[in-house]
């Protein structure tokens, strides 16, 4: 627990280290009215459509005026609506302001029930930022010339999360369930699990084929061979941190075995933020729960 304690508070500085760092919002299109943006925090998916501009996640707060005037490039109309794939802040610190300017915020339940007690604690509830329409299972949304689907995937990385789904443009939006390329960094303070996680990628998996445009929480833009790469990662290093928890090792011996994450660390998956300890950790006391 103190461990997990440590990291949460790397992670609080790692934001905070990040938001102070100059930004540049870059736009790349996907389909005709489709596009992932990238800035600071979890990559924004963009969709163009005849109510104004919908959009997934949004970042840090200060860089709002930034990605709204990024969005001026692809359209005059505003934004209207935005669903938040969870409740942290990289991706949902934005909220207000999108707010103030007339949006809509959906999320799963849990999204706000999270946000709203993390802004309790700190003794300033801010209801403009929360979502105002919340969905359990699912959610679809119908336009003109596309169609949306939002599915919840259970205590992956956190118990909030949400796939976004463009059935038309056949893009998706995966939020936090999928780091490309990178160990990916698993909220177990907040209902996210390695099991769950790994249900989640294979969720998305049923639902992608191979022209699917995937957009993670982090990383480039993905196909579903990335995907595929990724669980092919999560499952080997689950299998092995298991095997050692059934041959009745240690918790600090797992931690420091090199050899559970060797294979995946050589691929590169650990240059991200989180490293191969961190990643055989998390798996651990995921496990072990």
């Amino acid at each position: 627990m103190k461990n997990l304690f440590i990291l949460g508070l790397s992670l609080i500085w790692f934001n905070i280290s990040a938001q102070k760092k100059e930004v540049k919002i870059q736009i790349d299109p996907l389909t005709e009215n489709i596009y992932m943006l990238t800035g600071q925090g979890g990559n924004i998916g963009v969709f163009k459509n005849e109510k104004g501009i919908f959009i997934i996640d949004d970042q840090f707060a200060r860089l709002s005026g930034k990605i709204l005037s990024s969005l001026k490039t692809i359209s005059d109309q505003p934004v209207t609506m935005v669903i938040n794939t969870h409740y942290h802040g990289d991706h949902t610190g934005g909220n207000k302001n999108m707010t103030d300017q007339g949006a809509t915020i959906f999320a799963q339940k849990n999204v706000r029930s999270r946000m709203e007690n993390k802004q309790k604690e700190k003794g300033d509830v801010i209801t403009a930022s929360l979502p105002v329409i919340t969905f359990d299972e699912g959610l679809q949304l119908y336009f003109k010339d596309e169609s949306i689907k939002a599915f919840h995937v259970h205590n992956a990385h956190t118990d909030g999360d949400a796939l976004v789904y463009f059935a038309k443009g056949n893009v998706l939006h995966m939020g936090d369930t999928f780091f490309n390329g990178r160990y990916p960094y698993i909220d177990l303070n907040s209902g996210g699990s390695i099991k769950g996680y790994i249900k989640a990628s294979e969720k998305a998996l049923m639902i992608a084929n191979d022209d699917t445009k995937i957009i993670p929480g982090h990383g480039s833009l993905a196909t579903k061979k990335d995907l595929k790469s990724f669980l092919t990662m999560l499952k080997g290093i689950t299998a092995a941190v298991q095997k050692e928890i059934d041959a009745g090792k240690s918790e600090d011996s797992i931690i420091k075995n090199t050899s559970l994450t060797a294979s995946y660390d050589s691929k590169g998956f650990g240059s991200g933020y989180i490293n191969p300890e961190q990643m055989r950790k998390t798996i651990y006391r995921s496990l072990a729960k």
